[in-house]
């Protein structure tokens, strides 16, 4: 399975808060979440909480998992 997100679209839908205010809010650099949303990283289960926490939304509805095709 792979984890997928939808962090680009809940920033842009969010004010098209920028990726180093939600950075400042979650205490990580801009760079993580940089690598969040192209998928380079995964980010932590406090990390994801505190993301969803922070958009006031359950974490599905910014993380999910993919099945992969085999």
């Amino acid at each position: 399975m792979t984890l997928l997100n939808n962090l680009k679209a809940k920033r842009f839908n969010s004010n098209q808060i920028t990726q180093e205010e939600l950075a400042i809010q979650v205490n990580v650099t801009r760079q993580t979440i940089h690598a969040i949303e192209t998928g380079k990283f995964n980010p932590s289960v406090k990390l994801a909480l505190q993301i969803a926490a922070f958009f006031g939304c359950p974490v599905e509805e910014v993380f999910y998992l993919k099945k992969e095709d085999k």
